[in-house]
């Protein structure tokens, strides 16, 4: 019996390169999200205003360095 695996999605786009995307797309959901917690739940994990929307304005694909060591 042969197997055949497909290297590509339907949409034209390789499974890794997907995922890439799907991992930048979370960082910005998770950003946006830190730009609109509240002062107690700032608090509550130690982060500042002032943090909070330093990290919110960075774009996406400006990732923390571990994570782009495990995306490459």
């Amino acid at each position: 019996m042969t197997l055949i695996t497909q290297s590509q999605s339907k949409c034209g786009v390789p499974a890794s390169r997907r995922f890439k995307l799907l991992d930048f797309l979370s960082l910005a959901r998770q950003r946006r999200a830190l730009a609109r917690l509240d002062a107690r739940a700032l608090e509550d994990i130690g982060v500042t205003r002032e943090q909070a929307q330093s990290e919110a304005a960075r774009p996406m694909w400006d990732a923390p360095d571990n994570w782009l060591k495990s995306l490459y």
